[in-house]
């Protein structure tokens, strides 16, 4: 399941997105027209700056903007800061792998099959996705 951070952040970097001037959008116009929480989106919108899609400006006429045009922002990494690993087990992530302790072999496991290729679907569509794709 999406977590509603994953989903705010998307929410939040497509009303950026569609601002023709790319010029800072406060956070209160964010929350305010996307039904968020003002304090929950400081947090995404905080980690989002950190992890090198948006830039900020403090002060009046400040807030946040993309440093990015959408077209070079990859679903895929969105996903990955926002949500985490996007496999939904850690024995077939491909940036937080680990071996499963009940698991004697990978390679006849029934789970790690399909686990794998739900990561692998997933993936397909979030790599061939950008922001721009969203709005």
């Amino acid at each position: 399941m999406l977590s509603k951070k994953t989903k705010y952040g998307l929410k939040a970097l497509t009303f950026i997105a569609r601002r023709i001037d790319n010029k800072p959008v406060p956070i209160a116009t964010i929350a305010k027209n996307e039904n968020i929480s003002q304090k929950f989106l400081e947090s995404i919108l905080l980690t989002l700056r950190k992890s090198g899609f948006l830039g900020s400006k403090k002060g009046k006429g400040g807030g946040y903007y993309l440093l990015k045009d959408p077209k070079e922002i990859n679903m895929s990494s969105v996903m990955r800061i926002l949500e985490g690993p996007i496999a939904m087990v850690s024995c077939v992530s491909l940036n937080f792998y680990e071996k499963c302790d009940d698991c004697p072999d990978e390679n006849t496991c029934s789970v790690y099959k399909l686990m794998k290729e739900i990561r692998d679907g997933n993936l397909k569509i979030y790599n061939n996705k950008s922001l721009s794709d969203l709005f």
